[in-house]
């Protein structure tokens, strides 16, 4: 299974995640990104696991503050 990761509070919403990977990224009302369908593991990281990581590939490596990771397995 894979994993997407995001340290929101890291974000700056820039809305690159979103843009890119809009099935997967919204931004919160906050101005901050959110994952969709994540659960908050630990102080603000939130962890989603998927099948197909699609297009968060491209979300990670759009993000400036480098706050979404992607681990496949």
């Amino acid at each position: 299974m894979n994993k997407v990761i995001q340290e929101r509070d890291k974000c700056i919403g820039c809305g690159a995640c979103a843009s890119m990977c809009p099935k997967f990224w919204e931004m919160g009302e906050d101005g901050k990104a959110n994952l969709k369908g994540a659960t908050n593991a630990d102080n603000e990281k939130y962890e989603l696991e998927l099948e197909n990581v699609e297009c968060n590939n491209e979300a990670a490596d759009a993000c400036p503050v480098q706050c979404i990771a992607v681990s496949q397995e």
